[in-house]
């Protein structure tokens, strides 16, 4: 995953004094939406730091207290929302979990996210504030990164746990890495069995892993690169094995920073006709997680949400994006 890809033209967002408006930019590019932002309502996600917690940690009884509520079906947010910002605090200070604390790094950032959809694409808002900088630079290429996360019924993981699910013990940067190894995000279904290390590299048949692909049972990602003074980057794939990325991404990315505070807006086209990202439907409920790379960080060394659910238009989804 070390290809480059280039920004694309950078979108005009205006706001606009009812709701929302299509405007076409002066290049005569196709109408873009136009967001008045402030009629959307807002959702506060704290995102906190979560060290080298893995899907196989949650597991263990061992490791995790609630592991017994966790197997018998209790979901990570039904005992943990509005304990975040403790479990944030408790492993960036090394107490556990994190055997290379960074000083000065806090556990927790609060994140306001707003959906939207227009009929034809979904649109993704998120702004936060940028905490002090450490002095510690990871990835001096890129000052910050925003993920987020998508799957549905098909990924038990992503009901039970958002992103966490395609954490593993053996992944960059985790406590069971191979030495010089480079197994990234992965789906335990992917592999023909699971240790308390992880899955490794007993990878199922191709035939398997394109019948995950076939029926969906995969975790989408979108992204954005972020770098001060700079037109985000986007990206996006899907993880499965490992993680792909799309050689274009199919999301675009805007971002601005003002006086440190990151405004960013992920996009994609609710209507995909592939067989790696999923079409969004009224009427369905989707589970989403999302991550912030902040300070030069790279894999690991960022903050992540509990599992969150995502619906168009209608329900009882922590969000809801209405046309």
């Amino acid at each position: 995953m070390t290809q480059q890809l280039s920004a694309p033209p950078k979108k005009h967002w205006r706001s606009a004094a009812a709701g929302m408006l299509f405007v076409l930019g002066a290049s005569g590019a196709p109408p873009a939406l136009a967001v008045d932002w402030s009629g959307i309502p807002t959702t506060e996600i704290v995102l906190f730091y979560a060290g080298q917690s893995s899907w196989e940690w949650a597991l263990t009884q061992s490791d995790h207290s609630g592991n017994e509520k966790f197997r018998s079906g209790k979901d990570c947010k039904k005992c943990h929302q509005t304990e975040e910002k403790d479990i944030g605090a408790k492993i960036v200070s090394g107490e556990k979990l994190e055997p290379d604390p960074i000083a000065g790094k806090p556990g927790s950032l609060p994140v306001k996210i707003q959906t939207v959809h227009d009929g034809a694409r979904l649109y993704a808002r998120f702004e936060w504030q940028a905490p002090d900088p450490t002095g510690t630079k990871m990835d001096a290429d890129t000052a910050a990164r925003v993920t987020m996360m998508l799957g549905d019924a098909s990924v038990k993981e992503a009901a039970r746990a958002g992103c966490w699910g395609t954490c593993h013990d053996d992944m960059i940067g985790m406590a069971s890495a191979p030495s010089g190894g480079e197994i990234t995000k992965y789906l335990a279904a992917s592999r023909t069995k699971i240790t308390r290390q992880g899955g490794g590299e007993n990878y199922k048949s191709a035939a398997d892993l394109q019948q995950f692909v076939d029926t969906g049972a995969y975790m989408e990602y979108w992204q954005a690169k972020l770098n001060p003074g700079s037109p985000a980057e986007p990206i996006s794939g899907y993880v499965l094995d490992k993680r792909h990325q799309d050689e274009q991404p199919v999301v675009e990315a805007t971002a601005s920073n003002e006086g440190g505070k990151w405004t960013v807006v992920l996009s994609r086209k609710l209507k995909m006709g592939g067989k790696t990202h999923k079409d969004l439907e009224p009427g369905k409920t989707y589970y989403v997680g999302f991550a912030i790379h902040e300070d030069y960080t790279d894999h690991r060394f960022h903050y992540i949400s509990l599992e969150h659910t995502l619906s168009l238009d209608q329900g009882t989804a922590d969000l809801v994006a209405k046309k």
